[in-house]
């Protein structure tokens, strides 16, 4: 335990995006104490010269990375690195007695063949990975209270997901009619300088990109195959939005019952997500803005029926770096620690 019998938390690339939201959200977590920030090009500069808006609150200098420091300071390590590399640090925290938390995409497939395929990196790690639990909590809370390790969701999966799994769990669509149609802020990228990131590159412009082979896709597919009972395949586009965070996805689907009407699927979506807090269903004839979910670990969903083609459409916002990401992985901690899933989050956000 740490100070006050906090539980001391390290985080792994605590230089990027993923990294400084952690840190941002631990300054408030009451029942957790960030002991440990490490890093590669990184190490050995202040945090705070990295974020100097933190100065005052963050003191700490990142540390090059050292299993054995890591696992003799921290209960819980949060891997926020890039894809590949989880996968060689995750198997020896664990035999240490760490608690594990991946954000990025090595822990999230259960068919490693298909991490494989899509990704084309090479793992030894077979057996650790048959253990680590998909983090979104609204479909996986009683295995992730159970879970050592947790690969946590895509932004793009997250705010998919949360729009498909009540129309999937109770058969009310057509599985492989679905369709999501989302769109990003740019911080999705990360905080590593690219061209189509720059400002003259991405304001006043708006445009597809990984179409038909976005990586986020299988990661889709085998969740809703998991609920549908059966293989299914989805048509995904992603589209970069020339603003800093958030996430809005629009999802079309077949009903199987012509007959549904609106009403009907609010009833269902408000009985399906009852507990879970960070959801909430909007009111008949609204639909959300990227903006109500920024800075939170909110997720906002609207829904309407066209009668006119059998379809039912559901858009969902969040905010990428928050339930896309680091907001996500510290609910899913709360939720293993056996603490109101809520705890140290922010519920809301700074309008306009």
């Amino acid at each position: 335990m740490g100070d006050g019998g906090r539980i001391p938390v390290g985080i792994v690339g605590a230089s990027g995006y993923g990294g400084v939201q952690l840190v941002r959200i631990l300054m408030d977590h009451p029942n957790l104490e960030l002991a440990y920030l490490g890093g590669d090009s990184s190490a050995g500069q202040s945090f705070s010269d990295l974020y100097p808006h933190l100065e005052s609150h963050v003191e700490q200098v990142i540390e090059p990375i050292d299993l054995d420091i890591i696992a003799e300071r921290c209960e819980v390590v949060f891997l926020s690195l890039p894809n590949g590399l989880a996968c060689k640090m995750a198997p020896t925290l664990l035999a240490k007695g760490c608690k594990v938390i991946d954000l990025s995409a090595d822990y999230r497939f259960s068919d490693l063949a298909v991490y494989k395929t899509w990704y084309g990196i090479e793992r030894t790690d077979e057996k650790v990975a048959e253990t680590a639990v998909y983090g979104l909590p609204e479909l996986y809370r009683d295995r992730i209270s159970q879970a050592q390790l947790i690969g946590c969701p895509g932004c793009f999966p997250t705010a998919s997901l949360l729009a498909l799994s009540p129309l999937l769990k109770q058969g009310l669509i057509v599985p492989e009619t679905a369709i999501v149609d989302a769109k990003s802020g740019t911080s999705g990228g990360g905080r590593q300088a690219k061209t189509n990131m720059l400002l003259a590159e991405a304001a006043g412009s708006f445009g597809a990109y990984g179409v038909a082979r976005h990586r986020h896709t299988p990661e889709i597919e085998q969740i809703c195959s998991d609920l549908a009972g059966h293989e299914v395949m989805v048509q995904f586009t992603p589209h970069l939005v020339p603003m800093p965070r958030g996430i809005l996805a629009t999802v079309y689907a077949t009903l199987r019952d012509p007959g549904l009407v609106r009403e009907d699927l609010l009833t269902i979506f408000t009985a399906f997500y009852r507990n879970s807090p960070w959801v909430k269903i909007l009111p008949s004839g609204v639909f959300p803005q990227t903006k109500w979910a920024c800075h939170t670990n909110l997720c906002f969903l609207g829904l309407e029926v066209d009668p006119r083609t059998g379809r039912v459409i559901v858009i969902s916002a969040i905010d990428n770096l928050m339930k896309g990401q680091a907001g996500q992985a510290i609910q899913c901690l709360n939720i293993m620690m056996d603490w109101d899933e809520q705890l140290g989050l922010p519920q809301l956000a700074f309008y306009p």
